[in-house]
């Protein structure tokens, strides 16, 4: 398949005015992912691995956008792309920028469908470890968090309330290409999410720095070694009271050094791997 450039023959790379540029762009706002059905992927590993998903069948990549630089840098992406079917167009280094939210553009931005599931999907098949991210707002937290679940051997991320757009740029470039590993779910209403999350024989469990309960505590009581839906707040304001009634437990991390509290990847990372060893152990 040939290069797509502006549609007639000889013309020059896509440029920010070309109207496939300018509807991507687009997509830069969740508004707009949400009318077209769409979102980017930008950079060499995010588009790697949604070239991946979409050749198991789990979705479809629409486009690639790439400059030219970025086009002689990773000659094998474009190769994929152009096996799969994909429409590889030239843009220019600005088009590239308006398509970024980043200030160094990689230069190469895939357009994806989004990646979410239906709730129901991503709890069959009796899940051993989740994590929901209640009300977390902070693109870079949350994309951080889904990425820290995916290492840990989570089988699913839930982004509950009023959470983040998980198909967010900045979301999707903290994930790192984690985004396109598991099962991802977007579940406005939180008791919904949680009375899933039990009907799947999953136990609740709501990180918060003042509970009684540490998490060494419950390990050594054999708590995580059952499946387990780690709940998480944001780092600004935690879960609000509600939340915390609604979980079966509450459990701290603790901190041995004079450190005031760990902000809120580190402490889903500790709390995901201390669960995913438990398991795997027990």
């Amino acid at each position: 398949m040939r290069e797509q450039r502006t549609g007639r023959p000889g013309d020059g790379p896509f440029t920010e005015r070309t109207p496939r540029v300018a509807a991507a762009r687009h997509l830069t706002r969740r508004a707009g992912r949400d009318r077209a059905g769409r979102f980017l992927a930008e950079g060499a590993q995010a588009v790697r691995e949604a070239l991946a998903w979409a050749a198991a069948g789990r979705g479809r990549v629409h486009e690639l956008f790439a400059t030219e630089e970025a086009g002689q840098r990773h000659p094998e992406l474009l190769a994929a792309a152009r096996r799969a079917g994909v429409p590889v167009s030239t843009v220019t280094e600005r088009a590239a920028a308006g398509l970024s939210e980043t200030v160094t553009p990689q230069g190469l931005v895939a357009v994806c469908d989004p990646v979410d599931v239906r709730l129901s999907s991503a709890l069959a098949g009796r899940p051993r470890l989740v994590a929901v991210l209640v009300g977390v707002s902070d693109p870079g937290n949350a994309g951080t968090v889904l990425r820290v679940a995916d290492a840990a051997g989570a089988d699913a991320v839930i982004f509950a309330g009023d959470a983040v757009d998980p198909h967010n740029g900045k979301c999707v470039r903290a994930t790192t290409g984690s985004l396109f590993h598991l099962p991802v779910v977007r579940g406005r209403d939180v008791d919904a999410v949680f009375h899933a999350c039990r009907a799947a024989g999953l136990r609740l469990v709501a990180a918060d720095g003042h509970a009684e309960t540490d998490l060494d505590a419950a390990e050594e009581f054999g708590d995580l070694l059952r499946p387990t839906a780690w709940v998480f707040g944001s780092e600004a304001h935690g879960l609000p009271a509600e939340v915390l009634g609604a979980v079966d437990e509450v459990v701290r991390v603790p901190l041995y050094g004079a450190a005031e509290s760990l902000n809120l990847a580190t402490a889903a990372a500790v709390c995901l791997y201390t669960s995913a060893r438990a398991q795997r152990r027990g």
